[in-house]
């Protein structure tokens, strides 16, 4: 039985050996046969290095530089890779949404806007409750089915759980975020389970 979950090895040795090919995600995608019809992702300490209902306070601000400050002026900024990720992920027509079970949903929400993201997101679900409900929401909104999606989170807990659903998982260090390397392995972990 193939295990649609892992924890990632961020070693240099993981990185250079995943990143061993070149090009954009389009270019990449075509040397697969299956590809994901969406791709999940969490927001706190996946595509930012903190959990927004704790650590920074709303409002917030741009600070011109394709980053934020806080109501304190703590800076916010996105892990590094992920504004090509999602520029490299429209590209390539692959919608994107976002699972969150974040407490302060509107300080969420207000963030992705002031960073200029949440136009990459088809679909927002940013509550409260377990994973299971925005992944239900999710399918029943745009017609993509578990088995369909790909999903990107820094819990473990979350990782196990939306896997027995039947959608692919990649577990993130949350030292380092959603990066191209994750999301290389992620479409390489997807299309093996899909082909197999």
């Amino acid at each position: 039985m193939s295990r649609r979950f892992g924890r990632r090895d961020v070693s240099a040795a993981a990185a250079s050996a995943t990143l061993g090919f070149a090009g954009s995600v389009k270019d990449f995608t075509t040397s697969l046969a299956a590809l994901p019809k969406m791709i999940v992702l969490d927001i706190d300490r996946t595509i930012w290095p903190f959990w927004v209902d704790t650590h920074v306070s709303p409002p917030f601000k741009s600070d011109g530089n394709g980053g934020a400050k806080d109501a304190y002026g703590y800076s916010i900024s996105l892990y590094k890779d992920v504004r090509t990720i999602f520029s490299e992920l429209e590209e390539a027509g692959i919608p994107i949404a976002a699972a969150s079970r974040t407490e302060d949903p509107p300080a969420s929400r207000e963030l992705l806007s002031v960073l200029g993201i949440d136009k990459h997101f088809s679909q927002l679900e940013i509550f409260p409750d377990r994973k299971y409900t925005h992944f239900k929401n999710i399918s029943q909104s745009s017609g993509v089915s578990y088995k369909d999606m790909l999903f990107f989170d820094d819990e473990y807990r979350n990782i196990v759980d939306i896997s027995k659903i039947g959608v692919t998982c990649v577990h993130i260090d949350p030292d380092v975020g959603l990066d191209m390397a994750a999301l290389r392995e992620g479409l390489e972990q997807f299309n093996r389970q899909r082909s197999s």
